[in-house]
C-alpha cells in the first residue's frame, strides 16, 4: 500500500507483447529506465515490486529481475523490508562521463577534418551534410520542442563520433551516452539553452566544413563544458520542481 509521503506511481500502461527474444524482464528493464531517464521517477522515490507489477500489468518475478539489473547499474537500490529507491545521482561519476566524452569527440573532430591521413579516407562525410540539414537552419526555422532539441543534441554527437567510420569509438560513446542521458535532458529545459545550442552546433560543424581540427575540437570543447556546468546546477530540489511545473 502506498504511503503517505511516498510519490505517486504513474499511471497504469501495458506493456508491448516482447519482440524476438526480449524476454518480460527487458521489456521492465527498459521501461523503468525510461521511467528514470524521463523523471516520471526520480531520487529519492520509493516503491515496491508489487506497485511495478501492477503499474505494467506483469508478474512480480519480471520486475525484480529488471530491478536487480538496474540495482547492478547503480540505478537503484533494494531496502530492508521496504521495496526500492530510485538512488542520487552520483554527480562525480557524471564529471568523468563528461570528461570521456569529450576525448571522444574532440578526437573525432580532428579524424573528421582530416588531421590524420591515416583514417581520412573512412570519413563518413555525408553524415556531416545531414547534421548540417538539421543545425545549419535560419533562426526562424529552428525547433523550440525541448523534447525534440535533446533528442537532436544527443543524435548529433553521436553522429559525430559515427561519421569517423570507427566502430570501437562508437560504442564506447554509445555506452558514455547511455549512462548521462538521465541528467543531459535537464540542459533543455529552458529556451536560452536550445538557442545556444543551435549556435555552437553550428559553427561546430562549420569549423568541420573546413577542415579546421583544432578549431572543431576546441569548439567542441566549450560546448561540453557549458553542458556540464549547467548539469553542475541540478539539485534534487530543481528536479522535484521541474517534475511538478512539468518542464521535465
Amino acid at each position: 500500500m502506498q504511503s503517505a509521503n511516498r510519490p505517486s506511481l504513474p499511471e497504469p500502461i501495458a506493456l508491448a507483447a516482447p519482440a524476438g527474444r526480449r524476454s518480460r524482464a527487458d521489456e521492465v528493464y527498459e521501461q523503468l529506465k525510461r521511467d528514470i531517464a524521463g523523471f516520471t521517477l526520480i531520487p529519492g522515490d520509493r516503491f515496491t515490486e508489487n506497485e511495478v507489477s501492477e503499474r505494467l500489468g506483469v508478474s512480480r518475478t519480471p520486475v525484480r529481475q529488471a530491478l536487480t539489473r538496474l540495482q547492478q547499474e547503480g540505478y537503484v537500490e533494494v531496502l530492508f523490508r521496504s521495496g526500492w529507491r530510485i538512488l542520487p545521482f552520483n554527480f562525480e561519476q557524471f564529471e568523468q562521463l563528461y570528461d570521456l566524452r569529450m576525448v571522444l569527440e574532440t578526437a573525432a573532430a580532428h579524424r573528421l577534418c582530416g588531421d590524420s591521413l591515416k583514417h581520412a579516407g573512412k570519413v563518413d562525410s555525408s553524415l556531416i551534410d545531414e547534421l548540417a540539414a538539421i543545425w545549419l537552419v535560419p533562426v526562424a526555422q529552428r525547433s523550440t520542442d525541448t523534447a525534440q532539441v535533446s533528442q537532436w543534441d544527443e543524435a548529433f554527437h553521436s553522429t559525430l563520433v559515427a561519421a569517423t567510420g570507427n566502430s570501437e569509438m562508437v560504442r564506447v560513446h554509445r555506452d558514455v551516452t547511455e549512462r548521462i542521458r538521465i541528467i543531459r535532458r535537464l540542459d533543455f529545459t529552458k529556451q536560452a539553452r536550445i538557442d545556444a545550442t543551435y549556435d555552437e552546433h553550428g559553427d561546430i560543424l562549420k569549423a568541420i566544413q573546413k577542415k579546421r581540427g583544432d578549431a572543431a575540437a576546441m569548439l567542441l570543447c566549450a560546448h561540453i563544458e557549458s553542458s556540464q556546468a549547467e548539469v553542475r546546477k541540478i539539485t534534487l530540489h530543481q528536479l522535484y520542481l521541474a517534475r511538478q511545473d512539468g518542464t521535465v
